[in-house]
């Protein structure tokens, strides 16, 4: 990830929680499910590997994970939850492996804390050093939502229930594509501050991208467990192959 933003100690203490409570948590082993298909009884590389929510099951359906992350608290909480994944800490806009794996993939909306469409074909151009020639590249990101802005700015309720409340603060420079928010976390009675920065992509940019260094869109699917991907889709699962196979 770039060296804008990491996953500090504020955000590794309740990251794992966070997810939870946003659905994330629960999905992980549908996400393990699609993936294994790529990379069954081969090597996958997680970019963002974080605290090994999709890593964990994905290795325990017989998968070699590796996986590398900017951010040392992440790691330490991996380290904490299994010894049985190598990782080490990186920039994925810019990493270098000596191995090549069969599967290669961003969940979440990682790929989007690079904040620059340099860093971002910067990325896919070490995935492609990293991929085995007839490997697979599997990417999920949001559907930008940059509606409802009043000049570049805008507040939103994202979660509300029984023990907590989520308000996010947004400022959004359309030139960069770039939104800088800080999302508000009140529970009991404590609130945390949590800032976050990062660059949308459509999935035509992201295709072009691939493109750039010789991937080409295989398959794109609106969820993990293979919903159509359609205008109402709120993120996609992108699937790339290098070109010619």
């Amino acid at each position: 990830m770039s060296n804008d933003f990491a996953y500090d100690e504020n955000w590794a203490s309740i990251y794992e929680q966070f997810t939870s409570i946003r659905g994330r948590v629960a999905e992980a082993d549908e996400t393990a499910a699609f993936l294994e298909r790529y990379c069954r009884g081969g090597s996958a590389l997680e970019l963002g590997i974080g605290d090994g929510r999709v890593a964990v099951p994905l290795s325990e359906r017989g998968v070699r994970v590796e996986g590398i992350d900017n951010s040392d608290s992440m790691l330490k909480l991996l380290a904490r939850r299994t010894g049985l994944i190598t990782t080490w800490k990186a920039d994925i806009g810019d990493f270098k492996s000596e191995k090549r794996y069969n599967l290669v993939y961003c969940a979440y909306n990682t790929l989007t804390v690079l904040v620059t469409r340099e860093a971002q074909i910067s990325c896919f151009r070490s995935i492609i050093d990293s991929l085995q020639d007839d490997g697979t590249v599997v990417i999920e990101l949001p559907v930008p939502d940059v509606g409802n802005f009043i000049g570049g700015q805008r507040t939103t309720t994202t979660l509300v229930d029984g023990e907590n409340t989520f308000l996010t603060s947004e400022l959004h420079d359309p030139l960069s594509q770039n939104v800088v928010s800080t999302h508000l976390w009140f529970t009991g009675t404590s609130v945390r501050s949590l800032p976050y920065r990062c660059r949308y992509v459509y999935h035509q940019e992201l295709d072009t991208m691939a493109e750039c260094v010789g991937l080409k869109l295989a398959e794109r699917w609106g969820d993990w467990a293979r919903g159509v991907f359609t205008e109402a889709s709120r993120r996609h699962i992108s699937v790339y192959r290098r070109a010619g196979l």
